[in-house]
């Protein structure tokens, strides 16, 4: 069920309107920087494994068999390491994927405003205001763009409530702030169940070698 649970919740982060417009986006040849689903890809992976070495646990306990027990154990313990290894690499990235995805927002917001023919950095750049109902990256910038190319802002916006609008680097260091305590949340919440499991496996484990019948 724990799994279940996991994988469902990967999944969701994974097909969250908001991350995939923004990361599916391509800005000439160069694709927006998607260093932020290898964390949820590590997840969709754990929830799958887990469910299957869940059956996998409850089926030796049933059995009350040593080896599938012990299987059980193993493939918790590889798991846990994961989830450890994926949690020092949140950590260690929380920071640098919201840099990479405003630095790719900047490049994609200089082409818009300074070329009249960059339509494709004028669509990534509306794809941005329109997700993340933001406008420029600081008030100047804001005001340039309301001046001059004011369709890049959100639809049916005016020019003062552009001005005024959040920037786009504070909505994009929100939107991947939140998604990674998430991610930081379910990994926490697997990596205790994984030790209950495996203190778990090794006292029915102890049970079985003691009982009469073994």
């Amino acid at each position: 069920m724990a799994g279940g649970v996991i994988l469902g919740v990967a999944l969701w982060l994974r097909h969250d309107p908001q991350t995939t417009n923004l990361l599916y986006l391509e800005l000439g040849d160069r694709p927006a920087p998607n260093t932020f689903y290898v964390g949820i890809y590590i997840l969709i992976a754990v929830g799958a494994v887990m469910m299957f070495v869940g059956f996998l646990g409850c089926y030796g306990a049933i059995q009350e068999s040593q080896c599938l027990l012990g299987t059980f154990f193993t493939c918790l313990v590889i798991l846990f390491a994961c989830e450890v290894a994926a949690g020092i690499w949140g950590f260690v990235n929380k920071d640098q994927i919201a840099k990479d995805v405003k630095q790719f927002y900047d490049q994609a917001l200089q082409q818009a405003v300074l070329d009249d023919e960059a339509s494709n950095a004028k669509a990534v750049v509306k794809t941005f205001h329109e997700t993340l109902n933001c406008c420029g990256s600081n008030t100047l910038t804001t005001l340039a763009t309301s001046l001059t190319k004011n369709s890049l802002c959100p639809s049916g916006s005016t020019f003062l409530s552009n001005v005024f609008k959040e920037d786009c680097h504070q909505k994009i260091d929100d939107l991947f702030s939140g998604k990674l305590y998430l991610i930081g949340i379910a990994a926490i919440v697997v990596a205790v169940i994984m030790i209950f499991e495996m203190i778990l496996s090794m006292v029915l484990c102890c049970g079985i070698r003691n009982s009469p019948v073994y």
